[in-house]
């Protein structure tokens, strides 16, 4: 087990890439930067170039090629597989390097990057080469003399855009199953987390994989997404962000070649808390989990827990409780609670919802303060707000922060109807010991995963997705593969 020194030498050693990687190679593009600072210490990264149009244009060119080539499109299901489970062999061989740089750029504990975001990522690349040669073609049942195939069929370029909150998951969740399927991937990962994205598609080459499979383009959303959501020769984009901008990938690929698009948005996953719940401190500690791991930064974090009356004020106080085991500390210290927010506009955004519970009047149980180390004032107390009014901000607006909002609740209908009162509809919990009415809720709750006693449970084999304003795409499982192939019919007369 590193230790916090161990984490730190590893953080003084890494690499960290600044230009697009295109076409197997990293390459000058375009003419403007962006700082690419630790949230954690202030401290410059790097000046990464923003790839905009011309890098665009260039990761696109290279994708396309490698895809009419047929290197990677018609080499066979057993090619794509062997290379695919070695690339997922040397990103376990590069996790700690991965880890850091991932804890470096947006300021999450280097620990759980390292123990539970690459492990999943790692599983989740042999999950689908190992997937795809087991998924079968269609033999229709056509009239006598004729010959009806259904084909599942790569679509070719792929773009992808994901978000700071977990950079080398989110890649592998788009990536993996995209790659499987024969397509090549332009990916552009958040302006505040490119690191460990260029260091990815470095490995993938390094694994055998045909130069132009993999791209990745860094840049802003307002030049290098935007330049991706609107090219004309990309046949599916695939995003996971915030609805406000998934909205804009709707109108890109309205206003362009009227491509594909799969939206994975935002939520404000609602934790319902029964009086007959098992075991109500256990679920307070899986409360405390769903909102204050990774920051808060989880797009579906259990940010809004509705508690039966009965058993409310003893709930939040062991929720309250809960709160000194993610006390805020260095994101490289294994020993640390939580680690650091992405930046300093998030943060900001963060204290405003903060400020604007207590002026609504919303009752402060802990936290609720921003918290200076160093030269960063990027930390943010994991905080409990009791008797949230549903109709405020705080109940109904994503925070993606460690803020969490508590209404109590009277009966099983006013639970679920404030459960579905949401403009988001991603994730749900439900803590119940009462199987009927476990059942019942699942049904009755509008959200892509509800999960009973347990909170935000997902995995490679369970698709992951959501409702309403949380978009339409779904990541994970077997299904993911459908929103990266097409089916074609092909009729032979004979």
């Amino acid at each position: 087990m590193r230790t916090h020194q161990d984490w730190i030498e590893l953080a003084a050693a890494a690499t960290i890439h600044t230009r697009s990687f295109i076409g197997g190679r990293f390459v000058e593009t375009g003419e403007a930067a962006f700082e690419n600072r630790n949230p954690a210490t202030g401290a410059l990264l790097s000046e990464v170039a923003d790839a905009g149009q011309e890098g665009v244009d260039a990761a696109v060119r290279a994708a396309r090629s490698t895809y009419e080539s047929g290197v990677w499109s018609r080499a066979g299901v057993a090619f794509r597989r062997e290379r695919l489970l070695r690339f997922a062999d040397l990103l376990a061989e590069h996790s700690a390097e991965l880890a850091v740089l991932d804890s470096l750029d947006m300021g999450k504990r280097v620990v759980d990057a390292h123990d539970l975001d690459l492990p999943f990522s790692v599983n989740l690349f042999r999950y689908y080469a190992e997937a795809i040669d087991k998924i079968n073609d269609e033999v229709a049942p056509t009239p006598p003399g004729t010959l009806g195939l259904v084909r599942r069929v790569p679509l070719g370029v792929v773009g992808a855009v994901i978000p700071w909150n977990y950079p080398v998951d989110m890649l592998a969740w788009k990536a993996a199953p995209a790659m499987a399927a024969g397509n090549c991937v332009v990916l552009k990962p958040a302006e505040q987390s490119p690191s460990s994205a260029l260091r990815i598609a470095e490995l993938a080459v390094e694994a055998g994989i045909p130069e132009g499979v993999l791209n990745v383009v860094p840049g802003l959303g307002e030049t290098t997404g935007r330049a991706l959501g609107l090219h004309p020769d990309v046949d599916v984009l695939a995003f996971t962000g915030s609805t406000q901008v998934g909205r804009l990938f709707l109108q890109y690929a309205g206003q362009s070649n009227l491509k594909q698009v799969w939206l994975e948005c935002g939520g404000k996953s609602p934790h319902l808390v029964f009086a007959d719940a098992e075991d109500l401190a256990a679920t307070a500690a899986q409360t405390a989990h769903g909102i204050w791991f990774n920051q808060g930064a989880v797009c579906s974090a259990h940010s809004r827990v509705l508690v039966e009356r009965s058993v409310h004020e003893e709930f939040v106080s062991l929720v309250a409780a809960e709160a000194a085991a993610y006390a805020p500390g260095d994101p490289l210290d294994p020993a640390a609670g939580m680690g650091a927010i992405v930046s300093t506009e998030q943060t900001d955004q963060v204290m405003a919802f903060v400020d604007g519970a207590r002026a609504a009047g919303a009752r402060l149980v802990t936290g609720g303060e921003r918290l200076t180390r160093g030269d960063s004032d990027c930390y943010v107390q994991p905080t409990v707000f009791d008797d949230v009014d549903p109709a405020s901000a705080l109940a109904r607006d994503e925070v993606f922060g460690p803020v969490l909002a508590v209404t109590p609740f009277d009966s099983e209908d006013q639970a679920v109807a404030l459960a579905n009162d949401s403009a988001y509809g991603l994730a749900a919990s439900v803590a119940t010991s009462n199987l009927s009415r476990a059942h019942r809720l699942t049904d009755q709750i509008h959200a892509g995963t509800v999960t009973v006693n347990g909170v935000d449970a997902f995995s490679a084999w369970t698709p992951f997705g959501g409702f309403k304003g949380s978009g339409f795409g779904r990541d994970l499982s077997l299904h993911a593969l459908d929103k990266y192939v097409g089916l074609k019919t092909v009729w032979i007369n004979h």
